[in-house]
């Protein structure tokens, strides 16, 4: 089997830490595993596989021999080391949202659209957490009757903010136990006891960055054009696994049974839908795995051609980290 050389972008992150988890879960034929960082991370030591590697500095020169980049950093050094990753001659597969709505950078759910994977001059995209979990959850109904419109709520947990997300929720709940006040430094109000309206920054028309990415990403990946979406992103007191509540209308009418069994039959979901027996998907049943759980399946209300869903995933898992390897496997195949 033929082995390849592995670079992580942003190795000592949170998504950096657990693309090493996946890659070693997953048996990934790594010849050699290169560990790149900003400077004030320069030889710190991590784990892979029984073995400490240290961590180098991410500079132009680090991408030489490599044949597949995992980008686990921001928007600013992804667009930096890019064209000296391309020119190494190693495909970047992308974790931040720089390159997503390139024309020429293929955006991919393994689940969904593997065969985009092939159009790639250099760089792949992985989309954003929320839509990841979302069109994981609904493609196998898309797959019946093409979608039209999307109006989804998340409830995005903590950790989506970074490391300092799940440890501004614990000191808040600390501190309000001790009857303490705590000034937030990661969200803009207290997220403890609390949920806030608003992830990202003002995009367009009241709609938030965040919020826009699903209808822009979706129509990429799903290859429908003239896709609608309308979404409201929540941050809400939960460590781990964004939840999203959607409404989706489709081209016919697709009954509750049919939307049931094809899910069942779907590719990276697990149907959890029994109300009476109180099974449904919730946060703590998502986290640290990669399969996305469906429920809570039943008819609109208001359109005949409507179903509403409730789906949870783990965003840094198959959020963020698994769907890059899963890239990154389809490129060995």
């Amino acid at each position: 089997m033929k082995k390849y050389n592995v670079a992580i972008l942003g190795a000592t992150g949170a998504v950096g830490r657990e693309m090493m988890k996946v890659l070693a879960e997953r048996d990934f034929p790594i010849n050699e595993l290169r560990l790149l960082a900003s400077e004030r991370s320069v030889g710190k030591e991590l784990e892979y596989r029984g073995e400490k590697i240290k961590v180098q500095l991410a500079c132009d020169e680090a991408f030489d021999g490599m044949d597949i980049v995992l980008g686990a950093a921001q928007n600013a050094t992804a667009k930096q080391f890019a064209p000296a990753i391309v020119k190494a001659g190693a495909v970047f597969v992308d974790n931040s949202s720089a390159f997503r709505m390139c024309d020429d950078v293929p955006l991919v759910v393994p689940e969904i659209n593997p065969e985009d994977v092939k159009l790639n001059k250099g760089i792949i995209s992985n989309p954003n957490c929320s839509t990841i979990i979302t069109l994981t959850a609904i493609n196998a109904i898309n797959k019946i009757s093409k979608i039209q419109t999307i109006v989804a709520s998340t409830y995005q947990a903590v950790s989506g903010a970074g490391v300092g997300g799940p440890a501004e929720l614990e000191a808040e709940v600390d501190a309000l136990s001790k009857g303490e006040k705590y000034e937030p430094k990661v969200f803009a109000h207290q997220i403890a006891y609390n949920v806030i309206p608003k992830i990202g920054s003002e995009s367009t028309e009241g709609y938030t960055t965040e919020e826009m990415k699903l209808q822009n990403e979706s129509r990429k990946i799903l290859h429908l054009p003239e896709l609608k979406a309308n979404c409201t992103c929540v941050r809400v007191p939960v460590v781990r696994s964004h939840s999203i509540s959607c409404t989706i209308v489709t081209e016919r009418a697709v009954s509750v049974e049919e939307a049931k069994q094809a899910i069942m039959n779907g590719n990276g979901v697990k149907l959890v839908d029994d109300l009476s027996a109180e099974r449904y998907p919730m946060p703590l049943e998502t986290s640290d795995q990669d399969i996305v759980f469906v429920g809570r399946i039943r008819k609109d209300l208001t359109n005949e051609r409507g179903l509403a869903i409730w789906c949870c995933g783990d965003q840094v898992r198959k959020g963020a980290a698994t769907n890059a390897v899963q890239i990154a496997q389809l490129l060995t195949k």
